[in-house]
């Protein structure tokens, strides 16, 4: 079995480079299904949920390409098949955005119910309703999600809950579809801005991601262009918080600081020196850290995918700090893991309680989830002696040379392969 080895405590110090952003990638690389030509997608990760998607879209009959470095070549003009194969499908949640595509293109989608970490209830019932309103008929049976429409036709939508996917799903389906749709209460992450502009720059015809509503003007074909992905702003927050967790000094390039906001007053409020350029971050964790209280919210709020990062760096900060969940029903699995090198957590319910200053010591663990697994990285940065980090392909779904990029801040950390 691969597993990451760490040898601590460090501190890390140095430059690291963000990678594009995962929530945007796994959503722009299936809404390529729409586009009638050749899609340049420039900054693309290097993570297997990036493979995943490549892999369904090939098995379809698509074209796709790497070309230099970071940047993939996809030409989805000659798919015919609307059936998303079940062994990608059940790997991870995102391969859901195949029904706002394949529904949109050519009003009939059949994917299996998704896989991914498991973070309690994810229920996709405003994906339904969406595609319910623009004229689908959806079904579930044996497994998996069907849905068909002799005609897709725009209308009002309004989602009865902030929903990160049933907001991308419904700009996917009614990108092509006939008039006007109207979406509310919508999710604003900046990743759904990205796929926004993604299909945009295709011919697409979308106002208002970012905002509480957005606006579809149905259009007759996308036609192929160049497109790069923002960069990737939980992983610019797990180095940030690294930093923090260690007691460093690193300069995280290649983000746009306004993503960062959240994270970046949040880190402020516990002692951390945050100084914002033009496309990177200062952070120097020096100072003696304050404790702090989070609270979980849809963006602009605190994001709940940077939740298991800061509770390590709550366990450097003196005092009892406190975190609630506020979107997922079960993220504090891992705090079991934190628990096993030594941390005092206590968790009721969605509340996590975290008394800080002490020294956590080298243990065996495993990633949880994806998330989940960058907080035992940090745990392990931050412990006197050995952590063994197991099940590690969550860590490989969302980030791109993680244990070359730590070794480069000065990280005793390896990876072994099995």
């Amino acid at each position: 079995m691969d597993r990451i080895i760490i040898n601590g405590p460090c501190r890390l110090e140095g430059e690291v480079d963000i990678s594009g952003a995962k929530n945007a990638i796994v959503a722009i690389l299936p809404a390529a299904m729409l586009v009638d030509g050749v899609c340049r997608i420039e900054n693309v990760p290097q993570i297997s949920d990036v493979e995943n998607i490549c892999n369904i879209l090939i098995a379809m009959g698509a074209k796709v390409n790497r070309a230099e470095g970071k940047t993939l070549e996809v030409d989805c003009s000659a798919v015919r098949c609307t059936e998303v194969p079940y062994e990608y499908a059940r790997k991870f949640r995102a391969s859901y955005y195949f029904l706002g595509a394949l529904l949109g293109r050519f009003g009939n989608a059949k994917v299996a119910l998704p896989g991914g970490c498991h973070l309690g209830a994810r229920p996709i019932d405003q994906h339904i309703k969406a595609f319910e309103q623009l004229g689908a008929q959806v079904d579930i049976l044996h497994g998996n999600v069907h849905c068909t429409a002799e005609k897709l036709e725009g209308d009002d939508i309004y989602l009865d809950m902030v929903s990160v996917g049933a907001t991308i799903n419904a700009m996917l389906a009614a990108v092509k579809a006939d008039g006007l749709t109207v979406i509310e209460n919508v999710a604003k992450e900046p990743h759904i801005v990205d796929v926004a502009n993604f299909l945009n720059s295709m011919g697409a015809n979308i106002r208002g991601a970012g905002t509480d509503v957005i606006k579809v003007q149905g259009v007759d074909r996308l036609l192929g262009g160049s497109y790069a992905v923002i960069p990737d702003q939980i992983e610019a927050g797990t180095f940030m918080a690294a930093a923090a967790a260690t007691g460093g000094r690193v300069l995280v390039k290649n983000v746009i600081p306004k993503h960062m906001e959240c994270i970046s007053a949040k880190l402020e409020e516990m002692g951390v020196l945050i100084e914002e350029f033009d496309d990177s971050i200062l952070v120097d964790a020096t100072a003696p850290l304050k404790k702090a209280n989070i609270k979980t919210m849809p963006y602009p709020g605190f994001p709940t995918d940077m939740q298991p990062q800061m509770a390590t760096v709550m366990l450097r900060a003196e005092g009892t700090s406190k975190i609630n969940e506020g979107v997922w029903d079960s993220r504090f699995k891992y705090t079991e893991e934190l628990i096993r090198m030594g941390a005092e957590i206590a968790v009721a319910g969605k509340v996590a309680t975290i008394e800080g200053g002490r020294q956590l010591l080298g243990a065996p663990v495993r990633a949880c989830d994806l998330r989940a697994g960058a907080a035992m990285v940090i745990a392990g940065l931050m412990a006197q002696g050995t952590t063994t980090i197991e099940d590690i392909d969550h860590i490989r779904r969302g980030y791109e040379r993680i244990v070359e990029k730590f070794a480069s801040l000065g990280a005793d950390i390896r990876l072994v392969l099995d």
